[in-house]
């Protein structure tokens, strides 16, 4: 039994959400548009402000895929009325980021810059030439965009130095020692 898939999702005022026969989700906000299809297994239906999901089968997979399927129907629900945003900080002497045009121009003490092209559906805003905010209405891309930029420079344990999520712990060991 799937305890979030059996869960019906709650549609805010201002959202859309409609699903045909062959199980194309289409969910519209004030932020943006999503569409997703359902898995063969899994049938949805609209009802009082409500999406409700339903497996066909009792398989593994298909339970599985059931609660997948609420999460990420909830997910757009959420996105096209309230938006995901990731944070991300740059730490280091000289590293620093700025987005020009739909390009973010990352300094990262190589020797040449990093330049990574902005998806158009991502918003991306740099303050203090060190803070990164990603800001999207699709939760899986702006996590991937988050990820994608972390990769160039992943936080080192001995300096600190390296982009790193905002609230980050990073473990710091201890260097070489002089005897």
């Amino acid at each position: 039994m799937s305890r979030i898939g059996n869960k019906a999702v709650e549609i805010p005022d201002k959202v859309k959400v409609t699903i045909d026969n062959e199980g194309a989700v289409s969910v519209e906000g004030p932020k943006g548009k999503l569409s997703w299809r359902l898995p063969r297994d899994i049938k949805g239906s609209v009802k009082d402000d409500r999406v409700s999901l339903m497996r066909e089968a009792e398989t593994r997979s298909v339970k599985a895929l059931h609660g997948l399927s609420r999460s990420l129907v909830h997910n757009m629900v959420q996105g096209v009325s309230e938006g995901f945003s990731k944070q991300l900080e740059i730490e280091g002497v000289g590293f620093k980021a700025a987005v020009q045009g739909s390009t973010l121009n990352l300094s990262l003490g190589f020797s040449h810059p990093i330049l990574f092209p902005i998806p158009k559906e991502i918003k991306l805003t740099v303050a203090e030439g060190t803070k990164l905010t990603i800001q999207g209405i699709d939760k899986k891309l702006v996590g991937q965009v988050a990820a994608d930029i972390r990769r160039f420079y992943p936080p080192e344990p001995y300096k600190g130095k390296g982009v790193r999520y905002a609230g980050e712990q990073i473990r710091r060991k201890e260097g070489k020692t002089v005897q």
